[in-house]
């Protein structure tokens, strides 16, 4: 399915989903925006390290933990959407999150390949739900919304990041 078959757009949410062409099937975008082809730039970001670009700004490696932590969040909330669980699901503070992470003992290249990993788990998730499931609705973050629509959050929201990412961090180096 694809993003214009999403319907009217969730607020908040919207901004991601049009990061993805019109008539992208949601697994060929979830390939083609895969976290290795969009932070592909290893050495730059290793020139950067944990450099910010303004006082209490994230890292690189706080910018991946979150692109990780979001996914797995939308990935939840569209499992349980199609799976037609009807549980009202919280929002998550994205700031509490980075505070609360382990990041010192990790590198770029490990947040990558766990990105990687996590990204070959979610295309399974998608390929087996069937379009009823990709558009039944839930309630997330006091936001009704779907599988499909969750599946293109997935795909802008390190796009969105990546795209932040060569606009503040690359003088950096």
């Amino acid at each position: 399915m694809t993003r214009i078959q999403i319907g009217e757009l969730p607020n908040f949410f919207d901004r991601y989903i049009l990061l993805s062409t019109d008539n992208i099937q949601l697994l060929e975008a979830l390939d083609e925006y895969s976290p290795e082809k969009l932070f592909s730039d290893i050495e730059i970001y290793k020139a950067i390290g944990d450099n910010i670009y303004a006082p209490n700004k994230w890292t690189l490696k706080d910018i991946l933990q979150h692109c990780i932590d979001t996914e797995r969040i939308m990935s939840y909330r569209a499992l349980c959407f199609a799976r037609n669980d009807d549980t009202v699901l919280p929002g998550f503070d994205e700031n509490v999150y980075a505070k609360n992470t382990n990041l010192e003992n990790r590198t770029i290249e490990s947040l990558l390949v766990e990105f990687g990993q996590l990204r070959r788990s979610t295309i399974d998730l998608f390929t087996n739900m069937d379009k009823t499931m990709l558009l039944r609705k839930g309630t997330a973050n006091m936001t009704r919304i779907s599988p499909l629509a969750l599946g293109f959050v997935i795909v802008g929201h390190p796009k969105h990041h990546e795209s932040i990412i060569r606009e503040r961090y690359y003088s950096l180096t």
